[in-house]
């Protein structure tokens, strides 16, 4: 690795997930780099057609599933994810399945 301006350089992983597949970007930063400059860093990298489905700038960002603000910084080796919003409140889908497979299941409501 390089040192830069702000000292030694870091590498870091950004990751996204789609449903059928995981892209994962190595990149390089300076020592003090914040998230958000690891994220600018890997949407150079990400193909056009990929890089449109990336909510890069609005979708909530963690370091090792620990949500996270664009401003922090990242260390060496961190692996900074990208969440996509989930379909739904989770507890209430499985909720709904439930009560669905139940035979004989009345409905609550």
């Amino acid at each position: 690795m390089s040192a830069g301006p702000s000292g030694p350089a870091k590498r870091c992983t950004v990751a996204f997930a789609l449903p059928e597949r995981q892209y994962l970007w190595s990149v390089e930063l300076p020592a003090g780099a914040p998230i958000a400059e690891a994220l600018a860093a890997a949407r150079s990298q990400a193909p056009a057609a990929l890089a449109a489905q990336v909510p890069w700038d609005s979708a909530a960002v963690g370091i090792f599933g620990e949500l996270r603000s664009r401003s922090d910084s990242c260390a060496d080796g961190d692996r900074i994810e990208i969440y996509r919003p989930l379909g739904g409140d989770p507890r209430a889908r499985r909720r709904e399945r439930v009560e669905r497979e139940r035979p004989g299941a009345k409905s609550r409501r």
